[in-house]
């Protein structure tokens, strides 16, 4: 883990390489955050990077969300995802699926990026495999704003769950 002490005495570039897995390849969200330091607790640290986040033009939080891979998804077979994206898709058992639920995962993953041209993003550590397929099937109703800003929140929680695992308090 690292120290909140030592992130708030990094330069930009240490900075943004110790909280590069933080938002999945997305490197801008630390470096815009940068700036804001010193933080005087991981929720403040959480929260500025929330907020470089969603102050981000339209067009950079659609990268941002396109950079997640799909759930049960090509990357996944071929073992391309990140080591955070990997733990957690496994904690949901989205590694031991059936050859049925496979299928099911291709097809829901299909219909969301042909609705809505990204991939479906869940905080996959709030769900079980069929919840968040049932999710998935629910948020293709949804209109493009609608659920771009869904994904923004739930790279939100994804963001602050892996920071969690990252960053610990200092000793008092």
């Amino acid at each position: 883990m690292l120290a909140l002490d030592d992130l708030n005495a990094m330069d930009e570039d240490a900075f943004a390489a110790a909280l590069g897995g933080v938002f999945e390849h997305s490197p801008w969200v630390a470096r815009d955050t940068w700036a804001r330091r010193p933080f005087r607790s991981v929720g403040d640290l959480a929260g500025a990077l929330e907020a470089a986040m969603r102050a981000a033009p339209r067009a950079r939080q659609l990268d941002l969300i396109r950079a997640h891979p799909e759930l049960a998804g090509r990357e996944a077979r071929a073992g391309e995802l990140t080591a955070e994206s990997a733990g957690e898709q496994a904690r949901a058992g989205l590694d031991r699926l059936t050859a049925a639920e496979l299928d099911a995962w291709q097809a829901l993953n299909a219909a969301y990026r042909a609705r809505f041209g990204f991939p479906l993003v869940v905080c996959v550590r709030e769900h079980t495999k069929d919840s968040i397929v049932a999710r998935g099937r629910e948020r293709l109703d949804h209109s493009g704003d609608e659920e771009i800003g869904i994904a923004v929140g739930e790279v939100a929680k994804i963001a602050r769950l892996r920071l969690d695992d990252l960053v610990a308090e200092d000793a008092a």
